[in-house]
Formats: C-alpha cells, structure tokens, sequence
C-alpha cells in the first residue's frame, strides 16, 4: 500500500480550508453520481448533518434525506426521489432558485463535467431578494400614491373640489408625498434607476446619478447610452435586451470611473403592463469594488501561501539530495589533492551544488523560511552605501537618483537581505527601460491607520517606507499580481530566474512589513516597501560568532540520527575523519533505544524531519531528561530551525544541510 506523500496531504488540506472560506456552498459528483468533493458552506445552507458527506456518498442520499424532511412537498417520497436522481443523470446544465423551509432562498446551479458528472454551486440570495422587493414595493407605493393624487387633481379640474386654494394644497401635498418618497430611495445604500421599453430613463435616485458623475437632471430623461458610456454599455447590452424581453437578470459589470476601474453588479426586474407586455425595468445596483479587491486579495494570499509551503518542502529534499552530493565532492577533493586531473572534474560539480544551495536560500527566502539576522540599522545610510553598487549594475542612459530624510529611518532588519532586495527592484526597473530612463529611491515615515493598514497587509503603526520608482514600460494588471510568484518571469528564456521578485517578497514580509507594486503600460513602475520602525539604538554588545572558542571533543561517540541513508553515509565519513566514533540510528524510537541502553554516547546528532510520530527535536528534548549531560546538534534539510527549537534548551546547537566538515566540526564545537 503506498504511503500518502505529507506535502500531497498538506495541499490537499489547504485547498479544503480555502473552499471552506467561500460564502458559496461546492459539490462535485462523478458519472456515477458519487460524491468528489463539497465544502463546509453547502452543509450549511442545505442544513445536511456532516456525516451524510464523505467521498463516494450517493447523490440519492442526500435526495432522499430532504424528501424525508418534506423538503419536496407532500406525495409519494420514493416517487419525489425518482424524479430527481433521473434529473441527475441526464447531466445537464440546470439553474434554478429554491425556498428553505427557514424562508431563505438559494440559487443553485449545476454545470456537467467533460467526462460526466457535475459541479454544483449553491448561493443564499435572501438578501439580494429581499432589497429587490423592497425597491418593488418602493415604486409600487409610488406609483399609487401618483395614481391618488392624480384621480384627485381631476376632481378637482371637475369642480367636486374647490377651485384654487384647495388646487394649490393638494399640489403642495404631492410634492411633499413625492419629496418623502425620493428621501429614502436616495438614503437607501443602493444605486436605484427605472428605464422605460425605449431605453430611457424616467427615474433615477442620488447613488445612481452620482455613480456615472451625473445630476438626476442630467439622467433623467436620457437614453442609457448617453448615460453608461459605450465601453460598459458593450458588456452589458445583451442583459439589458433580455431584460426587455421579458426575463428577470443578475450580471456583474466593470467600468472606469474617475479614472478608477469600478466594479458593480445589478439587477434589472421587468415591469409588466395589464396584456403582459413589457413596458420598463427597474434597476437595483450596488458597488462591488471593494468585494472584489478582497476576494482577489484572498485568492492572492492563498496561491501565495500554497507556493510559500510548496517551496519549504522542495528545500527540504534539495537540500537533503545536496548535502549528499556536496559532502561527497568535498571528500573527493581532500583525497585528490595530487591528482589535477580529477580535482578539475570534481570542482565546477562543486561550484555547482553550491549555487543549488543558493537557488534553495532564494526559495526559502520567498516562503520566510530563511533565518534572517537582524540588526539595528539607518536605512538612509544603508542606501547611500550601495548606491555606487547599484549605480554601476545601469547603463549610462538610465539616470539613478535617491531622495533621502534629513532625519535617519531606524529599522531592526537583515542588511544583507535588504540590500539584495533594493539590488532586485532596481534591476527590474532597468531591464523595463531598455530606451534608457530614470530610477529614484525615495524614503520616508509613515505612520499606518487602520483604515489603511489592509492596503499593504500590515498592522497599523510607524513603519519605514521605500519608494523604487521607473519611468519605463509599466505593466498590464494580470502581470501585477503575479510578480511575486517564484519563477515568474516576462523576460526572455536565460534572462532571469524569476526568483529576484519572489525573494524580495519573502524578506519583506518575514521582516514584519509590507510591499505594494502601482504599475501601469507606459507609465512607469512604482514598488513602495513597508518596514517597521525601531527607536535609536543604544549601543549593542554583538557577540561574532567566530570569536568564540571551539571546544575540542574528538574522540567523544556520536550518535549519528537520520532517516536518509545516503545523507547518514555522508555525515558518518566526515565525523570519522573528524575523529569521532560514531553509531548510527534510522529514527527516532531506535535512537532512544541507543541512549537508553549505551551509556557512552556523548553526542547527539539529529535530523529534525523523522519518520514516525516524534520528530528530532521532540527526542532530543526526551533523550535530555533522562541524560542531561548528552551535547545535542539538530540539523534541518530547510531553514525552519528557528521554529523548531524555539522550545528546546539553549545548549542545542544547530546545522543546516547541506554542510561541509569544517561547519560540522564548528557546529560540534560550539554545544
């Protein structure tokens, strides 16, 4: 029986808990009508018990379980369910609404499948139905109260009323009775029109006139193509026409507005005359925009989030496959040191699996896996340094200029990391000015509201900002929001690894700030980096590492732990050459054992990623209960370790694979 691959189930998992997050319920069944897939919203609105949902459920269960709960009206119950299973199985598309028994009405609508089967979406309108009734009953209240002032104006014309003085009061009171009606339809958070069967408007409320930057004398009275505009009236003509035809429609539309682009969604309701003609519609609108900007914010988050663990679990196996091939190299080249000619096969193998470990750095760095090492700096000062840098990486007809604060910008963050991730966004901005062009880099503070805090996904606060705007080719909205992506590229095949983006993405937001692209064709490129602020520093006693004296433990026995056992191989021969005994364990119960029973094991050596129920660290900590005196190295195939000792003792070293004999013998040293 094959084992589930983990990081399979992991994106399994993720892919469930994003369709769980949706406000539409989900359902899949297969040719067979046996259940694929569904998500938590479809239990809900359907109010079916979680157990009647599993993998391979028939669609005929959950059928009979509202036949028997009178879902489907009285009548023979194996007859109701008849019907609609023969429904099913001619696997045609179907769109239809359905009242609860709770009074909330869902649209459900199923599409077939290529090879079968269907999907089938289900959507709570009960709000959606109930502004539409309340705009009917608006204009109907309306359109009564017209009709009783009118038949009263003409009795008056009739002389059953008398003559001016009574004329002047009623029509005082029709405009006040008209003025009520028009104060709530334009308090109403709705944008709410009436058009007649010519396309003209006849009513038209504030929000309406107000969304096409009109006056409600400039609307009504005008045709809808004057009004909307050629460009949304092309998307949206054809329900307009269905509309008049007789058919009640919902769409979603898009439009620039105040040169924005805007997006809303409305429905046109039919008005009928007495002979069952179609003589207007009336028009329920709502702004969308901020909807939308949320759902693809989540989608984004999401695919991002999904690629971030994708990457982790990829570095963890590269990273176990280099230490194998890296370790090995390096061994050949110590023993042949007198042999040129094998030296020069074994070294550009070497280099190679080097830069395979930096390409892993980039991975991790994008999914905030990489360790960062912070520190206190002035980010002015930190830019004015590498702008000769990034001065001789432009040719002469791109133009660099820096627009820095008087006052210095503190921030804690990994220079390094941030000088790379300025290195990048020039880069980028120069290979979009391929005529020539200008670069600034632009500082400043700024202090983040709540209000505004969802823009660069960050918590409100004072925070550093960085401005690396081009004046160059800008780029399409689809293009935008996959920068970030790793291994996204526009640029020709060779030209980039599409990893610069993802890299500095990872830095930013594992640093605790933010990042947002404005870019549009032919007008430049704006990337505006967030990151938190700090106090002036005091003085910091930074201790360097490589000042600390090493303490010689050859001879001491190892406990080698590592489920891999080519990567075991590896680390065994160079502890060896080190000058250390070593025994040797394939997981965590038999390492235990080891401890337990050979009291001279010394050392503990351990992969943090085990097979089994415990992993290294949760054995090391175990193995440290029952010998306090073992000396404990951790290592990891992908840098999480600052998450997976942050419970452990402070006397645990750790390694990151893959590694030479010298890191080995300094890790070693260091417990």
């Amino acid at each position: 029986m094959t084992t589930p691959n983990p990081q399979d189930v992991s994106r399994l998992k993720q892919i469930e808990a994003g369709l769980d997050l949706l406000d539409q319920g989900i359902t899949v069944f297969d040719s067979n009508l046996k259940m694929v897939a569904w998500n938590e919203p479809f239990l809900r609105l359907l109010e079916f018990p979680a157990s009647l949902a599993f993998v391979g459920a028939d669609f005929e269960s959950f059928i009979r379980h509202n036949a028997e709960r009178g879902e489907y009206g009285e009548g023979d119950i194996e007859a109701l369910i008849k019907v609609r299973v023969d429904a099913a199985r001619d696997f045609q598309p179907h769109n239809f609404e359905r009242v609860r028994p709770d009074g909330r009405i869902l649209r459900i609508r199923g599409e077939p499948l290529p090879l079968r089967g269907f999907i089938t979406l289900y959507t709570d309108i009960t709000e959606q139905r109930h502004y539409e009734n309340l705009i009917q009953e608006q204009n109907t209240a309306l359109e009564e109260r017209v009709i009783q002032r009118t038949e009263l104006l003409e009795k008056v014309n009739a002389g059953l009323l008398e003559a001016n003085q009574n004329n002047t009061r009623i029509a005082e009171a029709l405009r006040r009775s008209e003025g009520q009606m028009r104060l709530i339809t334009d308090t109403i958070p709705a944008l709410i029109a009436y058009f007649d069967g010519s396309r003209t408007y006849r009513y038209a409320n504030r929000g309406y006139c107000e969304w096409f930057n009109k006056t409600v004398e400039e609307v009504v009275g005008e045709s809808i193509d004057e009004i909307i505009g050629k460009r949304a009236l092309d998307s949206v003509k054809h329900h307009i026409a269905r509309a008049l035809s007789g058919e009640q429609v919902t769409y979603e539309y898009a439009m620039i507005r105040n040169g924005t682009k805007v997006h809303g969604r409305s429905t046109l309701v039919p008005e009928f005359n007495p002979e069952g003609l179609v003589i207007g519609c009336f028009v329920l609108s709502f702004d969308i925009t901020e909807q939308k900007k949320l759902q693809a914010a989540l989608i984004q988050a999401q695919k991002m989030e999904a690629i971030g663990q994708l990457s982790s679990g990829i570095a963890h196996d590269f990273n176990n496959l280099l230490t194998i091939i890296i370790g090995n190299l390096n061994l050949l080249m110590e023993q042949t040191s007198h042999q040129p000619s094998l030296r020069e096969l074994a070294k550009p193998a070497l280099d190679a699996g080097k830069r395979g470990v930096e390409l892993v750095q980039r991975l991790l760095s994008f999914s905030r896996q990489q360790p960062l090492r912070p520190k206190i700096i002035d980010i002015n000062h930190l830019i004015r340094d590498i702008t000769p840098l990034l001065d001789r990486s432009l040719p002469s007809r791109i133009q660099l200029q820096t627009e820095l604060t008087q006052s210095p910008l503190i921030a804690r963050i990994d220079a390094h990391q941030l000088e790379n991730a300025l290195l990048n966004l020039v880069v980028n901005a120069r290979d979009a000015m391929p005529d020539g062009g200008a670069i600034s880099i632009r500082t400043s503070s700024t202090l983040v509201a709540e209000d505004t805090s969802e823009e660069f996904d960050v918590e409100p606060g004072e925070y550093t900002r960085i401005d690396v705007v081009d004046n160059g080719a800008g780029m399409e909205p689809e293009i935008v929001t996959r920068i970030f992506e790793p291994f996204f590229t526009t640029k020709d095949f060779g030209q980039g690894s599409g990893l610069g983006l993802a890299m500095t993405y990872g830095f930013v937001k594992q640093s605790g700030g933010g990042i947002v692209v404005q870019s549009e064709p032919d007008h430049g490129t704006s990337m505006s980096i967030l990151l938190p602020r700090c106090d002036v520093p005091t003085e910091e006693a930074l201790i360097i590492e490589s000042d600390q004296p090493a303490i010689v433990r050859e001879g001491q026995l190892v406990l080698l732990v590592e489920d891999d056992t080519a990567v075991r191989q590896v680390v065994r021969r160079q502890l060896l050459e080190l000058g250390f005994p070593v025994i040797e364990a394939g997981s965590a119960a038999e390492a235990q054992s080891l401890i337990e029973q050979v009291s001279e094991i010394a050392i503990l050596l351990t992969d943090v990623i085990m097979p089994g129920s415990q992993n290294g660290r949760e054995m090391a900590q175990e193995a440290k209960l029952v010998r306090p005196t073992l000396h404990v190295v951790i290592m990891s195939g992908y840098e999480e370790l600052g998450k997976t000792i942050s419970n452990a003792s402070a006397s645990f070293a750790t390694l990151s694979k893959p590694f030479t004999k010298k890191e080995l013998a300094a890790a070693l040293g260091r417990i």
